[in-house]
């Protein structure tokens, strides 16, 4: 262990935190009032000439304010471990001591934007199981300061113990460009698409405004005309446009995989996985592996067909947070060996997976079949009578047999799997979700049972973990019964922390 650094009194950051949080600072700023600049801009000259002089002032007055505030931010913000607890004091004229014990850290997150990269130094974030936001933050330390606090924090051990050796000297896992690339290939394209075309139709809305602040807009609609007519006779640069924009979505889908996951690198120390990622802002989660609720092992006809997968962490979370930002620890690009690595590391997945696969009873599709044709129905209903034309019904020779293509494909990938010790569960419908944890990690079960369901003998179990709820719908009562005996069981008797 690093012991360099003495972390028993309170020390600050490094001196470079206050262009930090500076920076920080006039980013919330401008966020907050970038309405308020715009309208500036747009008619800057008129604004000028009236209250030229007062802009510039109140510039440099904010400015000076935001750099008193940072170095005040700075200055009282000190920290220090004591008692396998991390102690944080800080405040201008609020001040606030907090203080979270090693036990109940959940993951540290290393970061580094472009002005932290810059400067050299990076930014420590402690997680706790059920805070609403990173409770601690620190913006600026070195990186021997800042991996001396990490490995203190996530060994959880005292100054005066010796170094211990590193499970893993090579990475678990490394994703490379090419498997970001086949990454990006399976993305929503069409959320991109779609994203690309409002940028456009924004910039030509501005374009109007500018021409017809200039007076002169029949020159402009007079364009648009002639290319919009010339476009729609043209089957070629129809075809090319639409190539065009499919090469649009899928670079957009690459940059933004490429950003993200930059550099993907997955390592073993001790019973915690680190993740580091990113490009322009790099990122280093260290997750202790005994505080993993789950995990879900995601893919596709065409992930499976380039051999990759998705593996989805879950910690414990609060029902307030937002779980998809906030919670969720991803591993893209995964080929199966490395999902089978991690599991193994984990848990021992092999009998759950040898097990014969259950699937919900008859009742579960029939059920899904009657509300999807209903609303079918209504929906196909409103359209009538909105348009008024009997052709709008010729569509349903394509929607229907779609309806139940899809019905059959979700009922098929609905199944559980259970052992002793752990469960797996298939959800999905386009997508394939494999969902593994271990019993004794529920926390409580409950058993419902609607009057529809009780006359086909059926009832659904729900099982609420620290990471959330998990459904199995619709199986037979006396497996519900079993099911629901034994979790109880294997919860009360366990002895394993589960945090």
């Amino acid at each position: 262990m690093n012991n360099s650094f003495d972390f028993s009194n309170f020390s600050r950051q490094s001196p470079k935190g206050i262009l930090v949080i500076y920076t920080n600072l006039i980013y919330k700023v401008i966020r907050v009032t970038w309405l308020l600049l715009f309208l500036i801009l747009k008619d800057f000259s008129k604004v000028f000439s009236i209250v030229g002089n007062y802009i510039y002032l109140g510039l440099v007055v904010l400015l000076l304010l935001l750099l008193a505030r940072a170095y005040l931010i700075y200055k009282n913000f000190q920290f220090k471990i004591a008692d396998e607890r991390f102690i944080l004091k800080q405040g201008i004229l609020k001040k606030t001591t907090t203080s979270i014990p090693f036990h109940r850290i959940q993951n540290i997150n290393f970061k580094q934007n472009i002005i932290q990269q810059i400067i050299g130094v990076f930014e420590v974030s402690v997680e706790t199981a059920g805070s609403k936001k990173t409770e601690i933050a620190i913006k600026a330390l070195s990186l021997e300061k800042a991996e001396a606090l990490k490995e203190l924090i996530s060994k959880n051990t005292q100054f005066n113990q010796h170094p211990t050796e590193k499970d893993e000297t090579k990475p678990l896992i490394k994703i490379g460009i090419k498997e970001l690339f086949k990454v990006s290939l399976t993305e929503n394209h069409l959320q991109n698409l779609v994203l690309f075309l409002a940028i456009i139709l924004g910039f030509f809305q501005q374009i109007e405004q500018i021409v017809s602040s200039l007076g002169d807009t029949a020159l402009f609609d007079g364009f648009i005309e002639e290319s919009t007519n010339a476009l729609s006779a043209s089957f070629f640069l129809v075809t090319v446009l639409l190539f065009f924009l499919t090469f649009i979505a899928l670079m957009s889908s690459f940059v933004k995989i490429f950003l993200i996951h930059f550099n993907l690198t997955t390592y073993l120390k001790d019973d915690s996985f680190e993740i580091n990622q990113g490009l322009f802002t790099k990122k280093t989660t260290i997750l202790k592996k005994q505080k993993v609720q789950n995990i879900t092992v995601s893919t596709n006809p065409l992930k499976r067909f380039i051999g990759i997968y998705f593996i989805t962490f879950k910690q414990a979370v609060s029902g307030k947070v937002n779980v998809k930002k906030n919670k969720l620890i991803r591993i893209v690009g995964c080929k199966a060996e490395q999902v089978a690595i991690i599991k193994q590391r984990l848990f021992d997945a092999t009998d759950v997976e040898n097990e014969e696969k259950k699937y919900p009873d008859g009742y579960y599709k029939r059920r899904m079949f009657i509300w999807v044709f209903l609303f079918i129905t209504i929906l196909y209903s409103f359209l009538y009578l909105i348009f008024q034309q009997i052709e709008i019904l010729y569509s349903t020779v394509f929607v229907f047999p779609f309806i139940i293509f899809l019905i059959l494909k979700k009922v098929k990938k609905r199944f559980y799997k259970i052992t002793e010790t752990m469960l797996l569960l298939g959800s999905g419908l386009l997508e394939t979700h494999h969902t593994y944890f271990e019993i004794f990690k529920v926390q409580n079960i409950k058993m419902k049972q609607t009057i529809f369901q009780k006359r086909s003998n059926v009832a659904d179990l729900i099982l609420q973990t620290a990471s959330g709820k998990i459904k199995i719908p619709c199986i037979q009562f006396k497996d519900a019964i079993e099911i629901y005996n034994h979790t109880l069981y294997k919860v009360e008797t366990s002895k394993t922390s589960w945090m």
